[in-house]
C-alpha cells in the first residue's frame, strides 16, 4: 500500500503525479509569497500592531577568553518613540511658600510638587503650562528641567475653575517644546502616554501608559473646599497612572503630541485606573488668555449666591415665601452694585429659575450657561422668584475683572 493510486499492472499513473507535484509547487510559492510579506511588514503579524510593533538591534560582545557571551539588544517601538519626542518637554513644579511668622527669617519652604510642560518660547521667554492646585498660594515657583537643572519661575495666570495655570521663565538652553494634538480626534481605546513628577520624587519623565477609557466625562469639584460640588470639569478619562506629583504634567498621544494636561485621579479604594486629563482643545484657549491676560475673562452678572436646595425648608417658606413646587434654584445672596443685575433690579433673596430660557437648577447650571453659552457684551434674560411672584430681568453681561 501506498500514497499512489496504482493501475492493475502496477504501474504509476503519470499525469496524477503530475498533478500532485504542481499542486506541491503551489504550495511553496504560496508560502514564500507569504512569508516575503511578512517578513517585509512585520506589524502585520499577530500582536504586533501598529501601535506596539517594535525594533530590535542586538549587539554581542565576547570576552577575551572567548568564555562568556553577552547580548545587547536595544527596543525601539512607538512608545519608546512618542516618549523620546515628548520626555524633553515636561518639567517639574515645586511650589514654595514664605513662612507665616513674620519674624522667621527661614527661606520659603516646600508645600507640594507637581508637573508642566513647555509649550512655547519666544524671544528668550518659556512658557509653561500645569494645573492651578499645583501652584496656588506659591510665593516662588521653582522649575527642575529634564537634566536636574533648576529654574525660577512666575506665575502668569492662573484660573481655578478649569485648574489651569501658565508660567514663565528664562528661555536659555531650551529647545524642545511641546506640539498640541487634536483630543476631539481620539477614539476610546486609543493609547496614551503620562509624563510627570510622580509623589514628587527625582523622577522627572516618569512614563505609564494606558488607553483612553472615555471621553467627554464630567466629574464635579469643591472649588473652595466647603465640600460643596462648585463646579464640573469636563475631562479625559484614562487608566495611565497619574499619582500625586503627575498633576500638571503631558498625556500624550502615540505621535508624541500634546493631547491633554493630567489633573486628577479617583483615590477611592474601590477604584483602579480612573484618572483624568483636561483635553488639550479645552485648554489651549485658556492657556492663550493666561498668557496675554494674566487671569481668565469671563462674562459676569454681579452676584453672588448659593443653591436653593442648601437653605433649610421653613426659611424657604418663610424668608422666601416660594410655591411649594418651586425645589430647584439659585438663591441670590448679594448684589454687586452698579452692576448689570443691580440696574436691571435683581434683589438679595431673589430666587433664579430660569436663563435665556433653560431651567436652572443650580450653581453649576448657572456658571455653565455664563461660562460656556453667552460672551461679554450679550444680554441676558432672568426669569426669577420674589415673594412668590415670578419676575422678569434684562440686563448686559460685563466681564468679571470689572467687578473686582
Amino acid at each position: 500500500m501506498g500514497y499512489y493510486d496504482q493501475t492493475p499492472n502496477g504501474r504509476r499513473r503519470s499525469n496524477r503525479g503530475r498533478t500532485f507535484l504542481a499542486g506541491l509547487g503551489g504550495v511553496l510559492i504560496g508560502a514564500l509569497l507569504i512569508w516575503l510579506l511578512f517578513y517585509s511588514r512585520p506589524d502585520l503579524l499577530p500582536g504586533n500592531s501598529a501601535q506596539t510593533s517594535q525594533n530590535q538591534v542586538e549587539t554581542v560582545e565576547t570576552s577575551e577568553d572567548g568564555q562568556t557571551e553577552q547580548r545587547s539588544v536595544e527596543v525601539t517601538n512607538d512608545v519608546t518613540e512618542a516618549v523620546e519626542i515628548a520626555d524633553d518637554t515636561v518639567v517639574g513644579i515645586t511650589n514654595l511658600q514664605a513662612e507665616s511668622d513674620f519674624f522667621s527669617e527661614s527661606p520659603s519652604q516646600e508645600v507640594g510638587t507637581g508637573s508642566g510642560v513647555i509649550y512655547k518660547n519666544e524671544n528668550g521667554t518659556a512658557f509653561v503650562v500645569t494645573n492651578h492646585h499645583v501652584v496656588t498660594g506659591a510665593t516662588d515657583i521653582e522649575v527642575t528641567m529634564p537634566d536636574g537643572a533648576k529654574k525660577s519661575a512666575t506665575l502668569v495666570g492662573s484660573d481655578v475653575w478649569t485648574d489651569l495655570a501658565v508660567l514663565s521663565m528664562d528661555g536659555d538652553g531650551i529647545e524642545d517644546i511641546a506640539e498640541f494634538g487634536d483630543s476631539d480626534v481620539l477614539k476610546q481605546g486609543e493609547t496614551v502616554i503620562a509624563i510627570g513628577n510622580p509623589l514628587g520624587l527625582d523622577f522627572y519623565g516618569s512614563v505609564t501608559t494606558g488607553v483612553v477609557s472615555g471621553k467627554d466625562r464630567a466629574v464635579p469639584v469643591d472649588i473652595d473646599g466647603d465640600n460643596v460640588i462648585d463646579w464640573q470639569v469636563d475631562v479625559l478619562q484614562t487608566d495611565a497612572a497619574i499619582n500625586p506629583g503627575n498633576s500638571g504634567g503631558a498625556l500624550i498621544n502615540i505621535s508624541g503630541q500634546l493631547i491633554g494636561i493630567n489633573s486628577m485621579k479617583i483615590n477611592a479604594a474601590t477604584a483602579e485606573g480612573i484618572g483624568f486629563a483636561i483635553p488639550i482643545n479645552t485648554a489651549i484657549p485658556i492657556i492663550e488668555t493666561l498668557e496675554s491676560e494674566g487671569q481668565m475673562i469671563r462674562p459676569a452678572m454681579g452676584i453672588t449666591l448659593m443653591d436653593l436646595n442648601e437653605v433649610p425648608q421653613m426659611y424657604r417658606e418663610d424668608t422666601l415665601n416660594l410655591p411649594a413646587d418651586v425645589t430647584a434654584g439659585v438663591v441670590v445672596n448679594s448684589v454687586i452694585p452698579d452692576s448689570g443685575a443691580a440696574e436691571a433690579g435683581l434683589q438679595e433673596f431673589d430666587v433664579i429659575v430660569e436663563m435665556d430660557g433653560e431651567p436652572i437648577n443650580g450653581s453649576i447650571a448657572l456658571r455653565k450657561h455664563l461660562y460656556e453659552e453667552k460672551e461679554i457684551g450679550e444680554t441676558l434674560q432672568v426669569k426669577a422668584y420674589r415673594d412668590g411672584e415670578l419676575l422678569e430681568f434684562e440686563f448686559e453681561l460685563v466681564d468679571n475683572s470689572s467687578l473686582q
